[in-house]
């Protein structure tokens, strides 16, 4: 038997365990059968020379001088090591067995060194009684997880059994014997948030140190202070970031997107003071012709203006929309709706590639490249914005319920899924004129294939389609169908751009070809995708024949040059599908997971009961990491100068506004409004009772002859109208910006025109104000 260790031996460190310790081959030495166990079950007990052996060497130091203390730990130690050659401990298990459970608790401590085991459980049982109490299962706990922390010299550890039977707990000692706190692991699975707050804070930032009071041909672009590129770039780092790792759940994901989606939409409504865009102007007028007159009308009464009659569906939503708010008009929201709209195409968006796919790396990325390649601007408060939405919402019900394996309950389940899509086409039939045409094709497409061989969808959209064009929309389409006719199968004259639709100048040729590399970037990533990801191809058919439907629209019209912007639109949804594929590694459809699942024969665990299988962790960046990444961060950026670039000509200071809306309130009813083009806030207010005339919309010839002699040809032009109605000339930055960045008149031609028209006598001077100069035809001309 091994004598006890005196204190200055125990002040000696143990040597290091050689090579061969690592491996398992020398364990420690046997518990005794009386030793308690620990948390993990082990039986290992709190004796400092085992533990000593474990640990790895200290610094020799000069020993302590001995202590009571020192001598207790040695004289236990010595009591509780097994003997080498028998393996049992010295200690005589009768004597252990047959002493009463309280006898260390009243027994006064008066032990010698020649009693050491009985000094020892007199010192320390109300220690471990009274600390086992306190923190249950902690200090085991901590053994547990930190098999190497060295234990103090100070309080020895308790060797008496418990009366119950139970473990002991051994005191807490030291910090390293309390279990790690829970924070770091909560702070790992929260650190997706701090990119979003710090975006956030750049933004905000951004948007109180920017000024948009003089914008120049870049338009928001050159106006932005610098950390709201800084918050794009956090923002789109950290969103990379968090959805290639799968255990991350989806709500970070979606937090990211709704954070783009504000930086995106929501900045043109902080910084100007009016809303953007004529068209949204022109909208907020026909909502209120509805509620002031009640009901529609025809061309014989509004002209031009009576399709917006026809096709009702949006303005009505808005007219009840105005009287529910208890708003005046609609421009008292319609500056957000480019936010409002973009947020309503994320549920029909996910439906759809949540249909082929439950990898959420591959839904969200696909989800962010939409958001930043729709940057064609028919977000704005218009009847496109809604339909585009409704169409989606029917590509979703299409996709997830009338497939080969769609509808739960049969046909009986799919009636009413039909009525559900006959809901939203006749939502989007009585509210624009194009978006039915790309369903239709669209779902032709699917119908081809043999997974979606069902035409209920496609004849239901046909049916209601061609009821409400030969009824209600009859009119106006009797009118122009000769020139529709005309205009099918001239692909090139349907894709090119018209007069006054040419950029022109440094800001607008380089925000045009900003827009441009976005597109085919898309394009191109998408066709990378499907080269790149074999499985998609035949698993995701559907969404490459999305993508692919509209183009024969190309053949079709020119829809006012705008067609080739709104193709690219509606292939959009099944373009960034492919394109986030490309950015991806190997993806998994629901069709290859299923096929997977069903050819491996289940395990016996797996048949008894399912477990989760641990996401693997994620790998150390690499090459195939920061590449896509800097593609996205190109592309988020890139987003800015194709949205935001012609802000000049979209945007209208608060003085252009109140020298228009001047105008309107003087103006008796059948006057006429003459002005270069229609690019001014209420360019259509009131129209039911005045006339509008722009004359760069007019052939070259007349306008040549209007920039020759400027106030002879447009005094003559405005002759004819009869008091007491007026005829005026306005003249706005508007129209001045939009002339210029789009090749009708520059800036000298125009300053000439209304040089010309200030100095005739034809010509009387009404209001002018930084934002525009509005004349009146004397009634002696």
């Amino acid at each position: 038997m091994r004598p006890p260790a005196t204190p200055r031996e125990r002040s000696v460190p143990e040597p290091a365990p050689g090579p061969e310790a690592t491996d398992g081959s020398h364990r420690a030495a046997p518990t005794p059968p009386d030793a308690p166990e620990t948390a993990d079950g082990t039986g290992a007990t709190s004796d400092p020379a085992p533990r000593a052996a474990q640990e790895p060497p200290t610094p020799a130091t000069s020993p302590e001088p001995p202590t009571t203390v020192s001598r207790k730990q040695a004289a236990k130690a010595a009591a509780t090591s097994p003997d080498p050659t028998t393996g049992r401990s010295p200690q005589s298990p009768t004597a252990t067995a047959t002493q009463p459970p309280t006898a260390t608790a009243t027994q006064p401590p008066t032990a010698t060194a020649s009693d050491p085991v009985t000094a020892a459980s007199q010192e320390s049982a109300a220690t471990a009684s009274e600390e086992a109490s306190v923190r249950p299962g902690r200090a085991a706990t901590a053994r547990a997880h930190h098999p190497t922390a060295r234990e103090p010299s100070t309080t020895p550890a308790p060797t008496t059994p418990e009366p119950s039977g139970s473990a002991p707990e051994p005191p807490v000692t030291d910090l390293s014997d309390l279990a790690p706190a829970a924070w770091p692991a909560r702070a790992a699975a929260a650190w997706p948030a701090l990119p979003l707050l710090v975006a956030l804070a750049l933004w905000v930032y951004a948007t109180r140190h920017t000024d948009v009071s003089a914008l120049d041909d870049f338009g928001l672009v050159s106006a932005l202070h610098p950390t709201f590129w800084a918050g794009l770039a956090v923002l789109t780092a950290g969103f990379w970031f968090t959805v290639r790792d799968r255990r991350r759940p989806g709500a970070w994901s979606l937090a990211y997107v709704l954070v783009l989606l504000v930086m995106e939409r929501a900045t043109q409504a902080l910084l100007y003071p009016t809303p953007l865009y004529a068209w949204a102007w022109k909208h907020d007028a026909v909502i209120d012709h509805l509620l002031t007159s009640g009901g529609l009308q025809g061309a014989d009464r509004l002209g031009d203006m009576a399709v917006y009659d026809q096709w009702p569906g949006f303005f009505a939503a808005q007219a009840a929309l105005v009287r529910l708010l208890g708003v005046d008009n609609a421009a008292m929201y319609m500056a957000w709706w480019p936010l409002v709209s973009s947020i309503l195409l994320l549920l029909p968006l996910l439906l759809i590639y949540r249909t082929f796919t439950e990898d959420r790396r591959l839904i969200w990325t696909a989800v962010w490249l939409f958001c930043v390649g729709n940057w064609v601007g028919q977000d704005y408060f218009s009847p496109q914005s809604v339909a585009f939405a409704l169409h989606l919402g029917v590509l979703a019900v299409v996709l997830r319920r009338y497939g080969r394996s769609g509808g739960p309950h049969g046909r009986q389940g799919q009636a009413v899924w039909t009525v559900l899509l006959s809901v939203l086409v006749t939502a989007i039939v009585v509210s624009h004129q194009l978006t039915p045409g790309m369903l239709v094709v669209t779902l032709v497409a699917l119908a081809l294939t043999r997974r979606y061989r069902d035409w209920v969808p496609a004849v239901t959209t046909v049916v209601i389609f061609l009821a409400w064009c030969l009824t209600a929309a009859l009119p106006f389409l009797s009118a122009a169908m000769p020139d529709m006719i005309r205009s099918i199968g001239d692909i090139g004259a349907n894709v090119e751009t018209g007069y006054g639709t040419t950029p022109t100048g440094t800001g607008a040729v380089a925000t045009s070809w900003a827009a441009r590399l976005l597109s085919g970037s898309v394009l191109l990533l998408a066709l990378a995708g499907v080269v790149r990801q074999r499985v998609l191809r035949h698993r995701a058919l559907p969404l490459l024949l999305v993508a692919a439907a509209p183009l024969p629209m190309f053949a079709a019209s020119s829809y006012g040059s705008e067609m080739i912007f709104r193709v690219l639109m509606f292939m959009l949804p099944g373009a960034a599908f492919f394109a986030a594929a490309a950015l991806l590694p190997k993806v998994r459809t629901l069709a290859a997971d299923a096929a997977a699942r069903d050819t491996a024969p289940p395990s016996p665990a797996t048949r008894a009961r399912p477990r989760r299988v641990p996401l693997p962790a994620l790998s150390r960046p690499r090459f195939g990491v920061w590449v896509p990444l800097l593609v996205l961060l190109a592309g988020t950026l890139a987003f800015v100068p194709s949205y935001s670039g012609k802000d000049r000509v979209n945007y209208f200071p608060p003085r252009e506004v109140a020298l228009v809306q001047q105008l309107f309130d003087q103006a008796p009813d059948d006057s006429l409004v003459v002005a270069a083009n229609r690019n001014y806030p209420l360019a259509y207010e009131q129209y039911w009772r005045v006339d509008h005339y722009w004359f760069l919309d007019d052939d070259r010839r007349h306008v040549d002859e209007i920039v020759r002699d400027p106030a002879t040809v447009l005094a003559r032009d405005m002759a004819a109208v009869e008091p007491p109605a007026r005829a005026y000339f306005l003249l706005t930055r508007g129209q001045t910006a939009n002339s210029e960045m789009n090749g009708q008149l520059d800036r000298a031609q125009l300053d000439r025109i209304r040089e010309s028209v200030a100095s005739s006598p034809a010509f009387e001077l009404v209001a002018e104000n930084d934002g525009g100069v509005l004349y009146v035809l004397t009634p002696a001309s």
